[in-house]
């Protein structure tokens, strides 16, 4: 069975586990289940979609048999969303790339595992994003940028060419990165904030003129 055929498994009931399914069940995706504690049925999307309570019942099934979406949104210095990926992952299971249909993702560009790319998203030629990476909607990522693993390029985000982001980087909404630019692990740049200069690991980066503060 190729990968395409697989039924997803989907962890998380809330609006951004809300956005991953509109976009796969719009692209025929079966969606087997939807993990979350809550009641999914408030959101009418989830209405016909079985609920798994915990993720432990997605362990009946065989990790060749199904792929995994994580649908936890990512919040700044949370490290949630990336615990459940690991442990997945330690146990064999794969987590399925998603890719709106109205997202630009250049063929030159790389795209890791379970990285979620959302509408209306921009990822130019030469750029890499790193597994479990989240794009939202109508972000950018300009050409080379190297985007590392686990995380957040918020709505209308924009990492002009040639920026590198380490692991665990949260980038807010309507942010700018200048071109050239290192923004090292576990960094949060605030939502409107524009980066001029390279940032060290676990700063915040907040307010127009990019002021910085360790944490």
């Amino acid at each position: 069975m190729s990968d395409l055929a697989l039924p997803i498994i989907l962890i998380g009931g809330g609006g951004h586990a809300s956005v991953l399914a509109d976009i796969l069940l719009s692209q025929g995706r079966k969606i087997f289940a939807v993990i979350s504690p809550d009641d999914t049925n408030q959101r009418q999307i989830f209405r016909n979609i079985p609920r798994f309570k915990e993720d432990k019942d997605a362990l009946s099934f065989k990790p060749d048999d199904v792929l995994l979406v994580n649908g936890i949104g990512m919040m700044p210095e949370s490290n949630l969303r990336q615990s459940v990926n690991q442990y997945f992952e330690s146990l064999g299971y794969r987590f399925e790339t998603v890719i709106a249909d109205s997202a630009i993702v250049s063929s030159f560009s790389v795209i890791e595992e379970g990285v979620q790319i959302l509408p209306c998203a921009i990822v130019n030629a030469g750029a890499c994003i790193g597994k479990h990476t989240i794009v939202n909607s109508g972000a950018l990522v300009e050409h080379d940028c190297d985007v590392g693993a686990h995380n957040h390029i918020a709505p209308k985000a924009v990492l002009c060419g040639q920026v590198k982001t380490e692991e665990g980087v949260f980038v807010g909404a309507n942010a700018t990165i200048i071109q050239n630019l290192q923004i090292s692990h576990s960094s949060v740049i605030g939502a409107g904030a524009t980066v001029t200069q390279s940032v060290n690991s676990k700063t915040i980066v907040f307010g127009a003129r990019g002021t910085t503060n360790k944490y």
